[in-house]
Formats: structure tokens, C-alpha cells, sequence
């Protein structure tokens, strides 16, 4: 895909990144609780992160929030270091795209659901290519075959996995990864995370990925930085692995700070 097409989205600012979030918050106004406590999150080309933390305790809200799919409560999110206007969201998400831990697959093939993003707007530049997607599956030992599947035949491995490709052919510049395969088996599992490898290592200076992960061997193997979230509160902690991280570090503010500047205290 060749992202010049799309005008919607800033020209590249090698100096910013990719993506950064600059007091982002959420609040459940029903309830008159805060979901997310402010914070400044930002992720640069080349990066892993991964999120850990006990349930319930946000992660989710914050990989949405920055993912746009949310209304936020404050804060704004800056792509290449400009805001993100409401005209560009779409153009946003094609960019910065978001992989849910339960795939949502239409009605029919396979194929059918891989070529379904081409028939949205925002994707009018660019075509379904076929070769493509076969060397995805390939890599992950699955046939030609595979995608004439009905999507309602297949395992929630399976799923996941067309969900990815979905997102992969695409060509985005960053995963935001919501938990992916906590409800796979192992062999699904590692068959995403060297999928998601795959592409990232294919452009590692430009591309990143946030992770979500329960698992702390995972966290190891998919992440080089390592952020918590706990009660609405993100904050930084040491990288669970041993591999160098690009020069250009993931930052989190205190978000303790950020709170007592705004009055959104509990």
C-alpha cells in the first residue's frame, strides 16, 4: 500500500512519534468513576511495548482511547506529532490499526473477509492483492485452500489469525494488540506473535506495536519495554526482556502528577 495516497494523513516527522497521547482520560460518567487517569504515553518507530496489569484495572480502555474507538474525556492523541482532527480518524485507525482479543469476521469466506475492507472509503486507493495475503498464510503453514473456509467453520485460533491478516495486508504503521491470543492455544498463539514479527521486522524503523498480555513469557518475547496499569493509573516499569530497545524510548508521565493538575482525583 502506498500511504502518499492518502492524504488524510501528516507528512512524517522522523523526530516525533508515531504515535503519542498527551493527557489522555477516560470517564464512565453513568457511574462517576474514572476509567483512565491522565497520562502521556508515546511510541515510537521501532518499539515493543507490552501493557501488563490485573484486570479490570484499564488497560483495555487506555489501548481504545488511543486507538480512537472511544470518545475521550481529555487529552488529545497526536500522529506524527500533529493532533488528530475528527476529519482524519479514519484515516487514523487505517494507520494506527486495532486488534481486539475476540475477532469480529462477517458472514462467508475467508476471502471474503479479507477483501471486505476494500469496500470502505477509506481504503479507496488501494486494492486486495491476493499474493499478499497467500504469503501471510503461508508463513503460518496455511494453503490457498484456507481461503475458500466458511469464517463460521473456523476455530477461535483460526479466527484470530484472519484477523490479523485482515489488518496486516493493510499495511499499518502501528498494532495496538488487545490481548490477541488469551483465549487461544499455544501453538495459535505463537503462530500470531511470529506473524506480528514477521511484519514488524520487515520495517522495524518505522513500525511498532503496543501489546497487551497477561502473560509474562509472552510479555518477554513480543515486548522490549514494559508499562503497568493499575486502577485507571498508567505507569512505567522496568523491560521484562534482555533486548536492547531502540534509542528512542516510550515515555509515561507520572500520571499522579497529571491528575492533581487536572482535579480528576478519586
Amino acid at each position: 500500500m502506498n500511504h502518499q495516497n492518502d492524504s488524510k494523513r501528516p507528512p512524517v516527522d522522523v523526530s516525533a512519534p508515531l504515535v503519542e497521547a498527551l493527557g489522555l482520560a477516560r470517564r464512565d460518567a453513568q457511574r462517576d468513576q474514572v476509567l483512565l487517569q491522565p497520562a502521556d504515553f508515546a511510541l515510537h518507530g521501532g518499539e515493543r511495548v507490552v501493557l501488563t496489569g490485573p484486570s479490570g484495572s484499564g488497560k483495555s480502555v487506555f489501548l481504545r482511547a488511543l486507538a480512537l474507538l472511544d470518545p475521550l474525556d481529555g487529552g488529545t492523541v497526536r500522529w506524527h506529532g500533529e493532533a488528530v482532527a475528527r476529519a482524519q480518524i479514519p484515516s487514523y485507525r487505517r494507520h494506527i490499526a486495532y486488534l481486539r482479543q475476540r475477532p469480529a469476521l462477517i458472514d462467508g469466506s475467508v476471502e471474503d473477509n479479507l477483501r471486505y475492507p476494500y469496500s470502505l472509503a477509506v481504503y479507496r486507493d488501494t486494492r486486495f492483492d491476493a499474493a499478499r495475503v497467500h504469503a501471510l498464510f503461508d508463513a503460518t503453514g496455511r494453503g490457498a485452500d484456507f481461503l475458500t473456509r466458511a469464517a463460521s467453520e473456523l476455530s477461535g485460533g483460526e479466527a484470530q489469525i484472519v484477523a490479523l491478516v485482515r489488518v496486516l495486508q493493510l499495511d499499518p504503521e502501528a498494532l495496538l494488540l488487545d490481548e490477541p491470543t488469551a483465549s487461544l492455544d499455544p501453538e495459535s498463539a505463537r503462530e500470531v506473535e511470529a506473524l506480528v514479527e514477521q511484519w514488524f521486522e520487515l520495517r522495524r524503523e518505522t513500525r511498532a506495536t503496543a501489546w497487551i498480555s497477561h502473560d509474562p513469557a509472552q510479555a518477554a518475547r513480543v515486548g522490549t519495554r514494559h508499562i503497568t496499569m493499575r486502577a485507571g493509573v498508567l505507569d512505567a516499569s522496568p523491560a521484562p526482556s534482555a533486548e536492547k530497545p531502540s534509542a528512542a524510548q516510550p515515555s509515561v508521565a507520572p500520571a499522579a502528577t497529571r491528575q492533581a493538575a487536572s482535579g480528576e482525583a478519586q
